[in-house]
C-alpha cells in the first residue's frame, strides 16, 4: 500500500512542476522574429514583401519600432478584391498601408506568460500578437503555432 502512495505523490509532484514550468513558460522565451514594415509603406510595398517572404501578416511600425498596426493578408486580399477598388500597381504604390489598419494591434510584453497570450489571442479571435520589450518597441510575435510548438510538452 504504501508503495502506490509513494508512486501517485511522484506523480503529482511531477504534474505540479509541469504546472509551474509552463507558467513561467513566457513570450519572450519562445517569440519569432518580428514581420514588420515602417509606417511609410504602401499596399504594394506590404503586398510585395509578404509574398516574397511568404507572410500571412505584417506589423507596421514606427520608425522607433512602436508597433501601430498589424495587416492580415485577409486584409489586403478583402480591399484589392472589391469591385469598387482598382487592384491596379498604380493605386496600390499611391496607397498607404494604415488604410488597411483599423485598430493597433494587441500586445504583450516579454515577459507576458505564454498561456495568458494564449488566452488573449482566443478572446480577441486572432492568429498573432505583438511581443513588446519594455520601451513598447516590436521584437517579436507568438501566434497559435507558437502555442502548438511549445505546451503539447507539458500536456502530454
Amino acid at each position: 500500500m504504501a508503495r502506490s502512495r509513494d508512486r501517485k505523490k511522484s506523480a503529482d509532484s511531477g504534474l505540479t512542476g509541469a504546472k509551474t514550468a509552463v507558467r513561467r513558460l513566457t513570450c519572450g522565451r519562445v517569440m519569432k522574429s518580428p514581420q514588420k514594415v515602417g509606417e511609410g509603406a504602401s499596399v504594394h510595398d506590404v503586398l510585395e514583401i509578404m509574398i516574397k517572404r511568404n507572410w500571412d501578416h505584417v506589423f507596421i511600425v514606427t520608425d522607433e519600432g512602436v508597433p501601430i498596426g498589424r495587416i492580415h493578408a485577409v486584409d489586403v486580399l478583402k480591399l484589392t478584391s472589391r469591385k469598387a477598388v482598382n487592384g491596379n500597381l498604380a493605386w496600390m504604390m499611391a496607397t498607404s498601408a494604415m488604410q488597411l489598419v483599423n485598430l493597433p494591434p494587441l500586445q504583450v510584453g516579454v515577459s507576458t506568460p505564454l498561456l495568458k497570450a494564449g488566452a488573449l489571442m482566443l478572446s480577441h479571435d486572432l492568429n498573432q500578437l505583438a511581443v513588446v520589450d519594455h520601451e513598447g518597441a516590436l521584437v517579436g510575435f507568438v501566434s497559435h503555432a507558437t502555442m502548438a510548438l511549445h505546451l503539447p510538452r507539458f500536456i502530454l
